[in-house]
C-alpha cells in the first residue's frame, strides 16, 4: 500500500470535506442530466417499450424532440412492406388535448393540457408496449376508455372509474400504469379507435412515426440501411438505439438546457477546486511535521510532491465513489416520487473526468505548502 493511500485511510476525517465537495460537484451535474434525460424517456416511453425493431420518421427529423406528430406522408406506410424482412407496420399517433376532470363535492376542477398517445390493444401489436398489463390491454378495448400513470392522479384530479372531458368529449379512466410518469405534461393512453372518436387522429394524408417489426430483429441495422436507400429521401429509418441516442442529444442541445448544464459544469469546477484545494492544504499543514521528518530522512521535494499529487488523486477516487452513492440515493428518491431519471454514459464519463481534473488541480495548488516542511522545524 502506498504512503498516500495509507495516509488517506488513517486520516480520512481530515479529507472528508474534500470528498464531500467532489461528490456534490458531481451530483450537481448528474442530477440535472438525469432529470433532463428522464423527460426524454418519459416522452418516448411507449416507443422505447414497444415491440418495434425500427422507427420511421420524416427525412428532415433528426429526433423525436420538437418534431411534428403527424408530419410523415401516409403513402410511406405501404412502401415499408416492400422489404421482405418487414412483418408489421403501424403508426403511432400522438397529440395534445384539454383535460377537464369531474370533481366530487368539495373538490377543485382541474383543467390542464395533456399529451395523448394511441396503442393498438390487439394481442402482440407492434404499438402495444411490452410492459402493459393484460388488465390495461383489456380496458383499452372499451370505446372512450383511457389510462394514465398512477403518479398523474393528483395532477389530473381523477381516480379510476371517473369520467372526464378530453378534447371536449367524455372519456372514462379505466386503469392505471406503472413506470410511465411524465414530469412535463401527464400522458394519456387510449386505443386507436378512441383516439379517432375524440378527433385526435392525424390529418388526412398524414401519419405519425411508423413502428416496424421485423422477422429477424438482429437484422435491424441492415434493414434500416436498405429502407433508407429505397426511400430516396422520403423518410428515414432508425434503429431503437440510434433513435434513443438522437433524442437525448437533441434535448441536451436545446439552448436553455445547454446553458444550465454549462453553468453547472463551471460551478462544479469552481466549488470543487476551491473547497478541495483548501481542504488538502489544511490537511497537509496539519501533517507538516511528518513531511518535515521525511525530508530529514532524505526524501526529496520531488518525491513529496508526488505523494501529495497521489493523495489528491485518491481523494478524487473517494469523491467519485461518494458521487455514485449520492446519485444512487437521488435516483431512488426520484423513482419513488414518480420522476424518471437517466444517466447517459457520455455524461457519466464527463463527470468522472471533471472530478479527476478537480482533484489533480487541487493537489497542484497545495504543493506550495510543502515549502514549509523544513527539517530544522523539528528542532523547535
Amino acid at each position: 500500500m502506498s504512503l498516500a493511500l495509507a495516509t488517506l485511510l488513517y486520516e480520512w476525517k481530515r479529507y472528508s470535506a474534500a470528498m464531500v465537495a467532489l461528490a456534490f460537484s458531481g451530483l450537481l451535474i448528474l442530477a440535472q442530466v438525469g432529470m433532463f434525460t428522464g423527460i426524454v424517456t418519459a416522452a418516448t416511453a411507449s416507443i422505447d417499450r414497444s415491440r418495434a425493431d425500427l422507427m420511421i420518421l420524416p427525412a428532415k427529423n433528426e429526433s423525436l424532440i420538437n418534431s411534428g406528430p403527424d408530419s410523415l406522408p401516409g403513402r410511406v406506410q405501404p412502401l415499408i412492406y416492400l422489404n421482405p424482412q418487414v412483418v408489421e407496420v403501424q403508426s403511432l399517433e400522438g397529440n395534445g388535448a384539454r383535460w377537464v376532470n369531474s370533481p366530487g363535492p368539495g373538490k377543485k376542477t382541474v383543467t390542464t393540457y395533456v399529451n395523448t398517445f394511441d396503442v393498438d390493444p390487439r394481442v402482440g401489436s407492434v404499438t402495444l408496449p411490452v410492459d402493459f398489463p393484460e388488465s390495461v390491454r383489456l380496458a383499452l378495448l372499451e370505446p372512450y376508455a383511457v389510462v394514465i400513470d398512477k403518479t398523474a392522479l393528483g395532477r389530473l384530479g381523477a381516480k379510476v372509474g371517473d369520467s372526464v372531458m378530453l378534447n371536449g368529449k367524455t372519456v372514462h379512466l379505466r386503469a392505471l400504469l406503472d413506470n410511465y410518469p411524465n414530469v412535463d405534461q401527464p400522458t394519456v393512453y387510449m386505443s386507436r379507435d378512441t383516439n379517432r372518436l375524440l378527433g385526435l387522429a392525424p390529418k388526412e394524408g398524414k401519419t405519425g412515426p411508423l413502428l416496424v417489426r421485423l422477422r429477424d430483429p438482429t437484422q435491424a441495422a441492415v434493414v434500416a440501411e436498405q429502407l433508407n436507400a429505397a426511400g430516396t429521401g422520403a423518410y428515414k429509418a432508425w434503429t431503437r438505439d440510434k433513435l434513443s441516442e438522437a433524442n437525448q442529444k437533441a434535448l441536451m442541445g436545446e439552448q436553455i438546457i445547454g446553458i444550465f448544464l454549462g453553468f453547472s459544469l463551471f460551478l462544479g469546477l469552481l466549488i470543487g477546486v476551491g473547497i478541495t484545494s483548501q481542504t488538502l492544504r489544511g490537511a497537509i499543514l496539519a501533517s507538516i511535521k511528518e513531511f518535515a521528518s521525511l525530508r530529514a530522512l532524505g526524501v526529496s521535494m520531488g518525491s513529496l510532491s508526488k505523494i501529495v499529487l497521489e493523495l489528491a488523486i485518491w481523494v478524487g477516487v473517494a469523491g467519485l465513489l461518494a458521487t455514485a452513492v449520492f446519485t444512487g440515493a437521488v435516483y431512488l428518491l426520484a423513482t419513488n416520487l414518480g420522476m424518471p431519471m437517466g444517466f447517459p454514459m457520455p455524461w457519466v464519463i464527463t463527470v468522472a473526468i471533471l472530478l479527476t481534473v478537480i482533484s489533480v488541480l487541487s493537489g497542484l495548488f497545495s504543493l506550495g505548502v510543502l515549502k514549509k516542511s523544513q527539517p530544522a522545524d523539528l528542532l523547535r
